[in-house]
């Protein structure tokens, strides 16, 4: 090849070669916004229930409340802090100290799927747990903490429309998730609105939406 035809070639083989560059930076960048906008988690960290039955719209929010207390793969017997509970006979009850956020050197109690705190878990034990144990006609009772009674009590709690001052089913079938985590969001602040937030908390969104999705086929197939 002549000396022209090399100046000219030159050029040409620059420009493909720059837009190729750009095309391939473009779509890393699109790849990585989608992964960090995903909603997608790790399943055998944010298993399904153990309870059966139950409102498919309140059981796609209590796993979307999960996904983002309880990122774990043991969520029932998880203690604030990385630990497992030994036995769920009963609410752990173990204070541990916070090491950041705007609780700091405060200890919490925090335990199970839903991170329920010690006071909170009797009180609403005590209002709807399916199953206590009770001596001396009911003035003395204990609140089994194992899987399927943290569901039942935490769905029940979550369906009492008197409770919340709001039918939270019927917000969550008319698609207005938000103003159910804005509602819910001073019991748990990690759905946001809150004083604390984590990584899960800006995808929460699009988990609901893939859970629902889940739930109502769960329905289906029964």
């Amino acid at each position: 090849m002549d000396i022209l035809k090399i100046k000219r070639v030159r050029p040409i083989a620059i420009a493909i070669g720059g837009i190729f560059s750009l095309c391939l930076i473009l779509l890393v960048r699109q790849s990585f916004r989608r992964q960090s906008q995903s909603p997608t988690f790790d399943p055998n960290r944010h298993p399904p229930l153990v309870m059966t039955g139950g409102d498919p719209y309140i059981r796609a929010l209590m796993r979307t409340i999960s996904a983002s207390e309880a990122s774990d793969r043991q969520p029932y017997s998880v203690i604030y802090g990385g630990s497992y509970a030994p036995n769920l006979d009963r609410h752990p009850e173990r204070c541990i100290r916070i090491t950041s956020g705007p609780n700091l050197n405060n200890c919490s109690t925090a335990a199970g799927r839903y991170q329920m705190i010690n006071t909170t878990w009797a009180t609403m034990a005590k209002k709807y747990h399916p199953r206590p144990d009770c001596m001396f006609f009911v003035f003395q009772c204990a609140y089994s903490f194992e899987p399927e009674y943290q569901d039942a009590v935490v769905h029940a709690w979550l369906s009492d429309e008197q409770f919340w001052r709001v039918n939270i089913s019927q917000l969550l079938k008319g698609g207005d998730l938000d103003q159910v985590r804005r509602r819910l969001s001073s019991t748990w602040t990690s759905l946001g609105y809150g004083i604390e937030t984590n990584s899960i908390t800006p995808k929460l969104t699009g988990i609901y939406k893939q859970l629902l999705q889940e739930e109502l086929d769960y329905d289906l197939n029964d």
